[in-house]
């Protein structure tokens, strides 16, 4: 099988701008742990006090761009992944590229002249993140780069797409011409949950893209508050996957699939109106390094046995792997190799 370019994803590429924090910080800045949200006014002044910490690190992110990292990772097939999402043509842009391109991606970034590179506080506190972003250029992607010939190859050529629901807020457009594509096409669609607040604030736009999507992933929390925005009143996690995985679908070719995965409690999977649950590999609390990216991770190397057409349970097992070797490093970082059977 041909696997150069055989996954694309689209997505906000910020720089994690992560350091360890105390309680205080988060009251100070109205931070809850375990969340992701846009930085408002308020959190602005945090980033210059992140930076200034000793032990402030610096790590390619945004939730897109590391689970097509992870996928790469997994793969050790060069060019086998693709991504597309805007930067500003600043040092942190730069260093964006340099480390995409080291990582094996083949990245088509659109360029904002006038704005910087988007970036995302990582406030750790006892292993636990909570993420801040201030999209800054991510949140000027427009779909006229995405048309472009050179750009819109990398559409034709992928047959597995991935996108997280954090794009939603900056080009649904984009995300419809290749959810539309996927389509026509009897591609794979993929998508993310992301965050509360993209259930809560973009449930429109969610919607629209939910018929084309093949596998919604997210986390217990998104989960639930999908449950509660669309009234179904239930907090069962089986229950709520299998409601997801029968919403109506634009294109009967592949049924869909909700993998929810559930930090350390099992993934449930729900497919063809059944609910199945995978434990997760246990890690002593001492090992815990920070749990930035572990979401994206397994999202990562799920998609690295996907596009291999394997078994839904390697595909989780792969999941789990790459999340569990994600969550004893800093940020989404990883070894050299892979070492998954």
């Amino acid at each position: 099988m041909a696997y150069e370019g055989i996954l694309l994803g689209m997505g906000n590429p910020l720089l994690d701008i992560s350091a360890v924090v105390d309680e205080e910080f988060l009251k100070k800045y109205d931070i809850k742990l375990n969340n992701a949200i846009l930085a408002e006014e308020k959190h602005l002044p945090m980033y210059e006090e992140m930076a200034a910490k000793s032990n402030v690190e610096y790590i390619a992110g945004g939730a897109t761009q590391n689970s097509i990292k992870v996928a790469q990772w997994m793969l050790q097939i060069p060019g086998a992944t693709g991504y597309m999402g805007c930067i500003g043509k600043d040092k942190f842009g730069e260093e964006m590229k340099k480390n995409s391109k080291a990582a094996g991606v083949n990245v088509h970034y659109l360029e904002d002249e006038s704005t910087p590179t988007g970036t995302c506080a990582v406030c750790v506190v006892g292993g636990e993140r909570s993420l801040i972003a201030n999209l800054s250029a991510a949140n000027c992607y427009k779909s006229d780069h995405l048309k472009k010939p050179e750009n819109w190859a990398l559409v034709e050529k992928a047959k597995y797409f991935y996108i997280a629901g954090f794009f939603l807020t900056v080009s649904p457009d984009s995300i419809q011409l290749v959810a539309e594509h996927a389509a026509a096409k009897n591609k794979v669609f993929t998508m993310n949950l992301s965050a509360p607040f993209i259930c809560e604030f973009f449930k429109d736009a969610q919607e629209k893209a939910l018929p084309y999507v093949d596998f919604v992933f997210g986390n217990e929390t998104e989960a639930r508050t999908f449950s509660k925005v669309h009234g179904w009143e239930t907090d069962d996690i089986a229950e709520i996957a299998l409601k997801i995985s029968q919403w109506p679908k634009a294109s009967g070719t592949h049924k869909r699939i909700t993998v929810i995965t559930q930090g350390a409690d099992p993934v449930v999977v729900a497919e063809d109106g059944k609910v199945k649950q995978f434990p997760v590999i246990p890690l002593p609390k001492e090992k815990l390094v920070d749990t930035n990216g572990a979401g994206d991770a397994f999202v990562g190397g799920f998609l690295s046995q996907l596009v291999q057409e394997k078994a839904i349970e390697d595909c989780v097992k792969a999941g789990c792997y790459a999340s569990n070797v994600i969550i004893q490093r800093s940020g989404c970082t990883y070894p050299e190799k892979p070492e998954f059977k």
